[in-house]
C-alpha cells in the first residue's frame, strides 16, 4: 500500500483535519461530610473565569471509574479539606490531628498516582498540595507546631475573612510560581497546621513562609504540576488582592490543560512510533507486559498512558568473541529474543500484535492495539553466514543495527578500534542483501568511516534509530552535522534518543536537551529527516520524559517550539515509517 494511502485512511477515521477547539475540562476533587460531596463557590468560578469547565469529582474508590473519569479531563485540582489519614502514610497519627475522611483520603491519593502517571496537569490546593506530596513519596508533618522543631511558628490557621490575606510568603526565584506572579514576596490566606515535610522526588520547594514552612511545591522535571498552602480560590475575589494575587494559578493550570487536551487530539490523529527500546533484556526477570511493571519503561500501561502506538524491540547483542562457536552463539541468540518478543505479543493478543510493515501500524490503532515491530542491534547476530540476513528479515526484522559497542565482522565501532577502516568487504555484502530483503540498515553506533562507506553502498536511504548531535555533544556515538547532511541527502533519518550520555557532557540531561537536539536535527536536515527513538530499557529515559508513560510530554514541547501537526506527525514515526516502506518496497 502506498505510504499516501494508508496515512490518508487513518487520517479519515480520525475525521479529517477539522477539529473544533473546546475549552479545557478541569476536574475538581469534592468534600465530603455527613454523606454530602460539597464544593466552595471559589473553586469552579475561578476555572471558569480562566477559560475551563469544571467538573466536580465525588470521592469513590472504585479504580476503574477513577480511570475513566481521568479519561475525561485535561486537568486536575485537588481542593482543601480536613487532615489526612496518617495510617494511610503508614503512620500512627499524633494527638494533634484534626478530623479526617477516610474515603476520600483513599480516592485523592490514587487519583494523584493516577493522574501523574498519565501526566495530567494538576494544581493543589492547601490539603491538595498535600495530598499531591505525600501521595507522589513525600513527607508530611500531621502538626507544624509540634513536629517542627526549630524557631517559633507563625500563624498559620486565620481568624480573618478568606478573602485577605494572613501572611507574606517567599518565592524561590526561577521557579514556574516566580514566573506568574513576577514578584519575590506575596501574601497569602492560610488555614492549616498540616504542611509538607519533604516534597517527593521530582518535586522543588518553590515558596516557604517566614517560619520555615512549605507554602508551595512544583515539579522539577518540566511536567505541569504545582501544589499552593494557601486558597487561591478566596483571594481571587478579594479587593485587597487588586485583582491579580491569585488568578495566575488558574489561568496557568488552564494553559497547561489545554496544551496537554492538544496533544491527547494529536495522538488521537497520528500514528507515534518510537524506533528503539530494549524492553526483551528484561524478560528474564517474568515482567508482565500487560501490567504496569516497575521493572521496565515501556508496558502496555505505559504506551497507553504517554499515548505511544508503536515500539521497535530489538533483539540485543552484546559485541563478544568472533570465533565460529560466539558468533553461531549469537545468531541463536537472536532468535531466542525474536522468539520472546513474539511470545510476549502471543499472550496479549487482544492488546497488541506484531506489525512488519507501516500499514499494519495503521491497522492497529484503527483496532485499538498496540503495535510491536521486531529489530536487532548489532549485525554480530548474523555471524558470517549471509543467508541469516533473509533469515531474520523473513522473521519480519524491519531494521538491523550494523554494530554496537565494538567492532565486528561487518564494519567498525564509534567506540571500536578502526580494524576495518569503516564496513568491511562481508559488511558490503550484507548491506546489499539487506537493501535486497527490504531490511532497513542502522548505522547508530557505527564509526564515521562505516557511516559514510554504509551510505555509499546502501541502494536504499540507511536511519539512525537512537543517535543524537555531536555539536551539543560531542560524543563519538553522535553525528555531526556534515554526518546529518549527508543522511538527509542520501533519503534517511536520524532518530533523537533520550539516553543522557549523548544528550549532555555534564551534568544531567533532561527533556529539554532532547528537545534541543531535536531542533538541532531539524535546522541541520529538514523536518523530514527526524523522529525519536528512546532507548527506553537500554538506559534511555531523562527527567521529564522517563519512560513511555512520559512521552505525551515529549509531544508538548514540541507544541511549545511551534511545531505543527503535521511537523509532529513526521517526527513521531511518519519520517521513519516513509523510509520503511521505501526499503521494503525496493
Amino acid at each position: 500500500m502506498p505510504i499516501l494511502d494508508w496515512k490518508q485512511s487513518y487520517l479519515q477515521m480520525c475525521g479529517g483535519s477539522a477539529v473544533q477547539r473546546r475549552r479545557p475540562v478541569i476536574g475538581i476533587t469534592g468534600n465530603y461530610d455527613n454523606a454530602t460531596c460539597t464544593l466552595a463557590e471559589g473553586y469552579y468560578q475561578s476555572v471558569l473565569q480562566a477559560g475551563g469547565l469544571p467538573f466536580i469529582i465525588p470521592p469513590f474508590e472504585q479504580t476503574d471509574n477513577l480511570k475513566d473519569v481521568l479519561d475525561r479531563i485535561d486537568g486536575l485540582i485537588f481542593s482543601g479539606g480536613g487532615d489526612i489519614n496518617p495510617l494511610l502514610l503508614n503512620e500512627q497519627p499524633v494527638k494533634e490531628l484534626h478530623s479526617v475522611c477516610h474515603v476520600r483520603d483513599v480516592q485523592e491519593l490514587l487519583l494523584a498516582r493516577l493522574a501523574a502517571d498519565r501526566q495530567i496537569p494538576m494544581l493543589g490546593i492547601c490539603k491538595g498540595i498535600q495530598i499531591i506530596s505525600t501521595a507522589l513519596g513525600g513527607e508530611l508533618y500531621q502538626d507544624i507546631y509540634t513536629q517542627m522543631q526549630e524557631g517559633t511558628r507563625i500563624k498559620h490557621s486565620q481568624e480573618l475573612d478568606r478573602k485577605y490575606p494572613s501572611h507574606t510568603v517567599n518565592i524561590v526565584a526561577g521557579s514556574i510560581l516566580h514566573t506568574l506572579f513576577r514578584a519575590e514576596t506575596i501574601a497569602v490566606n492560610s488555614f492549616h497546621h498540616q504542611a509538607v515535610k519533604t516534597p517527593p522526588p521530582g518535586f522543588r520547594v518553590s515558596a516557604m513562609s517566614e517560619d520555615g514552612v512549605v507554602e508551595a511545591i512544583e515539579s522539577s522535571e518540566y511536567k505541569s504540576v504545582i501544589g499552593v498552602q494557601w486558597h487561591p480560590e478566596c483571594l481571587e475575589e478579594s479587593p485587597a488582592s487588586n485583582g491579580d494575587r491569585s488568578t495566575p494559578l488558574f489561568r496557568w493550570l488552564i494553559g497547561e490543560a489545554a496544551s496537554f487536551r492538544e496533544a491527547k487530539r494529536i495522538h488521537r490523529r497520528v500514528i507515534s512510533l518510537d524506533s528503539h527500546c530494549d524492553t526483551p533484556m528484561f524478560f528474564h526477570k517474568n515482567i508482565d507486559f500487560a501490567s504496569r511493571d516497575p521493572q521496565i519503561l515501556v508496558d502496555l500501561h505505559k504506551m497507553t498512558e504517554g499515548k505511544l502506538d508503536a515500539t521497535i524491540m530489538v533483539a540485543y547483542l552484546e559485541q563478544k568473541e568472533r570465533d565460529e562457536e560466539a558468533l553461531l552463539a549469537a545468531t541463536a541468540k537472536a532468535n531466542r529474543i525474536l522468539t520472546q518478543i513474539e511470545e510476549m505479543a502471543a499472550r496479549n493478543c487482544t492488546l497488541l500484535d506484531i506489525a512488519y510493515t507501516p500499514a499494519d501500524i495503521a491497522r492497529l490503532k484503527r483496532d485499538g492495539k498496540k503495535a510491536i515491530m521486531l529489530g536487532i542491534e548489532n549485525g554480530y547476530a548474523v555471524g558470517k553466514d549471509i543467508a541469516n540476513v533473509e533469515h531474520f528479515r523473513r522473521r519480519g526484522v524491519v531494521y538491523m543495527t550494523l554494530c554496537h559497542n565494538g567492532d565486528n565482522d561487518l564494519c567498525d565501532s564509534a567506540k571500536g578500534n578502526g580494524e576495518h577502516g569503516g564496513v568491511s568487504s562481508f559488511g558490503a555484502e550484507v548491506i546489499k542483501e539487506m537493501n535486497r530483503t527490504g531490511m532497513m540498515v542502522d548505522l547508530s553506533h557505527a564509526a564515521e568511516s562505516s557511516f559514510y562507506d554504509a551510505l555509499e553502498i546502501s541502494r536504499t536511504p540507511i536511519v539512525c534509530s537512537h543517535s543524537s548531535a555531536w555539536a551539543l555533544c560531542n560524543h563519538p556515538r553522535n553525528l555531526t552535522d556534515d554526518q546529518l547532511k549527508a543522511l538527509a541527502r542520501k533519503g534517511g533519518v536520524a532518530q533523537v534518543t533520550l539516553y543522557h550520555g549523548f544528550l549532555r557532557t555534564e551534568g544531567t540531561a533532561t527533556v529539554m536537551d532532547a528537545v534541543e537536539h531535536l531542533n538541532h536535527f531539524v535546522n541541520v536536515m529538514g523536518i523530514d529527516h527526524v523522529g525519536i527513538g528512546t532507548d527506553f530499557d537500554g538506559d534511555g529515559g531523562v527527567p521529564g520524559c522517563a519512560s513511555a508513560s512520559e512521552l505525551i510530554n515529549f509531544t508538548r514541547h514540541l507544541l511549545r517550539e511551534r511545531y505543527s501537526e503535521s511537523d509532529i506527525q513526521k517526527i513521531w514515526g511518519g519520517n521513519f515509517m516513509r523510509v520503511m516502506e521505501m526499503v521494503q518496497n525496493v
